[in-house]
């Protein structure tokens, strides 16, 4: 991410559940009535919704789309099943543009914490203080650069209302890839090592194999546009591998999902023609007690 820029793949992210959101209910995959004040305004809104609407983005990247408005839909039904079975928090791990503490039916009942780069944050309450004013008591918001801080520095911190020992859900959508292993480490020993009994952590990740695999359009096309944004994709989890790589850092019952198996969830009926992404993955593990 550019140095005092707030980060453009979560910008990014947000207009597609901004586009998902104005299909109708029976077409759309995921909702959010703030995705549009979250987005880029303006002639890019438009010009952007032109070229998704003609094609030409799922022809430059096949299945782009569907992976953020299906891995959309099944982090928010993790959440509301969670919730019904008694989740205490919710820590939200760049957060970006999210707007799960503003939009899922009952979440005030919780604790959220949104984490994220100080730059992004600070955009994204701007865009927030336009549309939900004033902001509300359940969600506290924690700067934090996850490649040179730690969870324990910024959310063990005195005040934060952090319970290390509440049943919490641990949300981390469209941030591995960013970051250093030892980044995505010690997240991982944090979550393992201070959350209560029961609680889950989940995320996406790329396979390697398709991180570097030259021939891929789309990959190509992802690294370029990295390039410009700073957002530079560095980490991946071997394909097949990721159930050890989970257990040796504290959790079990793990659950790795693709988009084959989202499929029937979500893309069919008249959904059924869209273009599925290939080479990643979205997993959820609970702590090991």
């Amino acid at each position: 991410m550019k140095h005092k820029q707030s980060s453009a793949s979560a910008a990014g992210v947000a207009f597609l559940r901004a586009l998902e959101t104005q299909k109708p209910e029976a077409r759309r995959i995921c909702y959010d009535p703030y995705a549009r004040a979250m987005s880029a305004g303006g002639l890019s809104f438009f010009f952007s919704k032109l070229v998704i609407d003609s094609g030409l983005y799922d022809r430059m990247a096949p299945g782009a789309i569907s992976f953020v408005v299906g891995r959309e839909r099944y982090i928010d039904d993790t959440l509301k099943a969670s919730m019904a079975a008694g989740l205490e928090q919710v820590v939200i791990l760049g957060a970006g543009f999210d707007t799960r503490a503003y939009r899922i039916a009952g979440i005030e009942k919780t604790r959220v914490f949104e984490i994220d780069h100080p730059d992004t944050q600070a955009e994204k309450l701007k865009r927030l203080k336009k549309v939900i004013d004033p902001l509300p008591a359940h969600v506290s918001f924690i700067p934090l650069d996850f490649n040179i801080q730690t969870l324990t520095e910024c959310l063990l911190a005195h005040g934060s209302g952090y319970n290390e020992h509440s049943k919490t859900l641990f949300i981390w959508q469209g941030v591995t890839y960013f970051l250093t292993t030892q980044g995505v480490d010690s997240t991982l020993v944090f979550i393992a090592n201070h959350s209560g009994p029961g609680s889950t952590a989940i995320f996406d990740y790329f396979y390697n194999e398709t991180l570097h695999d030259k021939s891929r359009s789309d990959v190509k096309m992802m690294r370029r546009a990295a390039q410009m944004t700073g957002e530079e994709y560095m980490f991946g989890i071997d394909q097949g591998q990721i159930e050890s790589f989970l257990t040796r850092r504290g959790f079990c019952e793990v659950r790795n999902v693709t988009f084959d198996d989202l499929k029937p969830l979500y893309f069919n009926g008249s959904n059924a023609g869209r273009v599925l992404p290939t080479g990643l993955a979205i997993v959820s593990a609970k702590i090991i007690a």
